[in-house]
């Protein structure tokens, strides 16, 4: 079974993701900030990280490079509702971003990109 990290710090869309993964059939792991997630997957590294980009504490941006400074091989998507900043997800794919999805994604396009992620 594949490992998911789910790193937001809206706990609905958390839950919501989570639901959506799950019954894809994925173990998921939450993480409410980018302090969380890189703790987390420094305890337990994830096949796929999904993490938001505007988050308190550490932002995704940084959580990716903390991450890829790590961990060379960790596969992120990462997600914004953030719209009046497109270079934003820009910025991410530069940091090691494999994925990048605008806020609000359909569960299909999650899974597509999720699925992807995990046969590459």
């Amino acid at each position: 079974m594949s490992k998911i990290l789910v790193i937001d710090d809206e706990e609905p869309l958390r839950r919501l993701l989570r639901s959506v993964l799950e019954e894809d059939g994925y173990e998921v792991r939450e993480a409410a900030d980018g302090r969380a997630g890189i703790a987390s997957y420094r305890q337990e590294p994830a096949d796929v990280v999904i993490a938001d980009i505007l988050m308190p504490d550490l932002n995704g941006l940084d959580m990716i490079v903390e991450l890829m400074r790590e961990f060379l091989d960790v596969k992120v998507i990462a997600i914004t509702g953030v719209h009046g900043e497109p270079d934003l997800l820009d910025r991410a794919k530069l940091l090691g971003a494999r994925h990048t999805l605008f806020k609000p994604f359909s569960p299909e396009q999650l899974l597509r990109v999720v699925r992807y992620e995990l046969m590459h």
